[in-house]
């Protein structure tokens, strides 16, 4: 059984590549080729996912219909910044982070920056 964090990222990644609402049982069927899941899991994950705030859902027939709140740069950023909050020496987490990077991204980042 995949962890819950895993299980959560899989179901956005599979909304998020649509770019629609998707039934429970669309979501499960866009991981089967990876993943065997019981439906009842899939609802489990989406409600989850939709009490924190994740996902918005419309009934349509007496199904529900899940599309992301937030893009994927959206949330990847939140966890970087979460990630940098938890960090006990930000400069040198920064300035690892900085190094890590190559000479392209080095550079959109210093774009980036002049532009705010």
């Amino acid at each position: 059984m995949p962890r819950e964090p895993e299980l959560e990222r899989a179901i956005l990644d599979v909304l998020w590549s649509t770019g629609d609402a998707l039934s429970a049982e669309e979501v499960r069927a866009r991981l089967a080729p990876e993943r065997t899941l019981a439906y009842t899991t899939v609802t489990t994950v989406l409600g989850r996912l939709h009490r924190k705030g994740e996902l918005e859902r419309e009934k349509v027939g007496r199904a529900y219909r899940y599309r992301p709140r937030r893009d994927r740069a959206e949330v990847e950023a939140a966890e970087l910044v979460g990630l940098l909050e938890a960090a006990g020496g930000r400069s040198s987490v920064l300035l690892r982070f900085v190094d890590g990077l190559d000479a392209g991204d080095r550079e959109t980042l210093r774009r980036l920056l002049e532009r705010r």
